[in-house]
């Protein structure tokens, strides 16, 4: 029997209770990536040119740091890995959770929250900094979907 583990990033709580849902209707436990330092409302304005998240997505090598680690890592192959969509792609700190660990032989499916926007090259993305992990595409899970709907969107890739 394979070992699930949904790892997410969570900005303003959409993202976390996707997560929370996949988490109950898989069985899988669950990993709540916590960035060192909080991101406040003024970080999260993409309108703003200087506004942290937007100086940070702009630098494709910027790692935010992230407080907890997960235990023993190794004994999941399955990984759920969701985040929100910024600027069509994984949030820098999502790069920072990939490069933390070793995913050889791990398949990884993303998934992703977002008003409208698809989850873009994240899958490639990630690849690139898991070498040895099976990265799916994944895809866009609406914030209101159902644990049901979030079941069946998740048994696809299992």
């Amino acid at each position: 029997m394979s070992r699930i583990l949904v790892a997410y990033f969570s900005a303003s709580g959409v993202t976390k209770s996707v997560a929370e849902k996949m988490a109950s209707a898989l069985g899988a436990d669950i990993f709540e990536i916590v960035p060192e330092r909080p991101y406040t409302k003024a970080d999260l304005n993409w309108l703003d040119k200087r506004s942290r998240s937007t100086l940070e997505m702009k630098d494709r090598s910027c790692r935010p740091g992230i407080i907890y680690r997960v235990n023993n890592m190794e004994q999941y192959d399955t990984l759920f890995l969701g985040f929100p969509v910024w600027w069509y792609r994984e949030p820098s700190i999502i790069d920072t959770f990939m490069e933390s660990y070793n995913f050889d032989g791990v398949k990884i499916i993303p998934f992703c929250t977002s008003g409208g926007s698809k989850i873009g090259d994240s899958g490639k993305n990630m690849q690139e900094l898991a070498h040895g992990a099976d990265i799916a595409e994944g895809g866009r899970i609406p914030a209101r979907a159902s644990v049901e709907e979030i079941r069946a969107w998740a048994e696809q890739y299992l």
